[in-house]
């Protein structure tokens, strides 16, 4: 599983961070010498005119006024302040509407428009700043949407796990109660009864392992113990332990395997989970087909394992999402054919734990659960 950095993550990013083209108080400090470059040249430039203005009899009998009662220098500093200062904001017009807009950002952001962006203008303190204010805006949705994700979803798991238990919880006090009322004709019947609310516990007792199972998946994650394991020697033995249900079902397996080893690293406990909860799927659904194909191939540094049964095809539309929690392949939430739907959930799981992919896919006649996972390396 991914963990995101802190650390706002691509290559501008990182050329922001490390590598500014100029620091904002080198560039306030530019602006400054410019402005007051700018001010001592227009002092300079209007005392130029003044010597000529003194020329006029006017204009120059005012001047010498204002001289001799000794206005000359604070009119000159005056206007070399005006001149600083005007030529401060013309420079900095454009630095400031920056950060106005930059602060306008912020304060959206804390009112809860996490869709605002500022372009990122240089590469400078505040070219990083607006960057780095993107990335929190969208980390901040990203998160937001997460939790709004995570609270549907708990609320669906919720609804889906109260109806499912409920239903054969239901049969079980139904046929109790048949029991303790003395409902029943002879012990034939009575014993008829007994054995459905059996049977009915036994399921509620698969999906309440199967729940924890899952829940404890999602949350911290399995228990991860890698070792070499020689795929080919696990679908064998698989298959062999598997023989009795599937005679049961009026079924047999076919077994295709390599002449060579196929050696993966995997942790075998969780992978044996995984096959079962494949070759159950095929021994409930594929009845009809008479046969359970399991085969194993090494393509391309990748191991893929395929079990396939020639029972009904499922439906398109449901074979995209075969692998989501509570999903089963019958349209009816009966339990005569299907389990709680979190086998092919828990497989996923495991299988991307291994940093492999599993899949559902029709081929000709068959539906073909295939699982890839990494050859082990010599190195390995």
């Amino acid at each position: 599983m991914s963990r995101s950095s802190s650390r706002p993550s691509g290559g501008l990013a990182t050329e922001l961070t490390r590598k500014p083209l100029m620091s904002i108080r080198w560039k306030f400090m530019l602006i400054i010498g410019g402005s007051a470059v700018i001010a001592v040249g227009g002092t300079l430039v209007l005392l130029s005119m003044g010597l000529v203005v003194y020329q006029i009899p006017v204009l120059g009998n005012l001047l010498e006024y204002f001289y001799n009662h000794g206005f000359a220098i604070p009119m000159t500093l005056g206007a070399g302040i005006i001149l600083f200062l005007g030529s401060f904001l013309l420079i900095s017009r454009s630095t400031l509407r920056y950060l106005s807009m930059i602060s306008n950002a912020v304060n959206r952001i804390a009112a809860g428009d996490l869709d605002v962006r500022v372009p990122v203008q240089g590469r400078d303190e505040l070219g990083r700043l607006a960057h780095d204010l993107n990335d929190m805006a969208a980390r901040l949705k990203k998160s937001i949407q997460e939790e709004r994700d995570a609270e549907r979803s708990k609320n669906e798991l919720i609804t889906s796990v109260s109806h499912d238990l409920r239903t054969p919880l239901t049969s079980i006090l139904g046929y109790l109660e048949l029991v303790d009322g003395d409902k029943y004709q002879d012990e034939v019947a009575l014993r008829h009864y007994i054995a459905i609310a059996h049977d009915k516990a036994r399921d509620l007792k698969r999906l309440i392992d199967d729940l924890f199972e899952f829940t404890t998946m999602s949350s911290d994650g399995p228990r991860y113990r890698p070792e070499r394991v020689n795929l080919g020697r696990l679908l064998e033995q698989l298959s062999e332990e598997f023989l009795p249900i599937l005679q049961k079902a009026g079924m047999e397996y076919r077994l295709n395997l390599p002449p060579t080893k196929v050696n993966v690293r995997a942790d075998p406990a969780l992978l044996v989970r995984v096959f079962e909860n494949l070759m159950s799927n095929a021994a409930r659904y594929g009845r009809d087909g008479r046969f359970v194909d399991i085969e194993l191939e090494a393509s391309d540094h990748w191991a893929v394992a395929r079990v396939a049964n020639y029972g009904e095809p499922i439906p398109e539309a449901r074979l995209a999402h075969i692998f989501e929690r509570f999903v089963r392949v019958e349209e009816s939430r009966s339990r005569d054919t299907g389990g709680a739907g979190l086998g092919l959930a828990i497989a996923k799981t495991i299988v991307e734990l291994h940093q492999g992919t599993i899949r559902a896919y029709h081929e000709k006649d068959r539906t073909v659960f295939e699982v890839r996972l990494r050859l082990e390396t010599k190195s390995a």
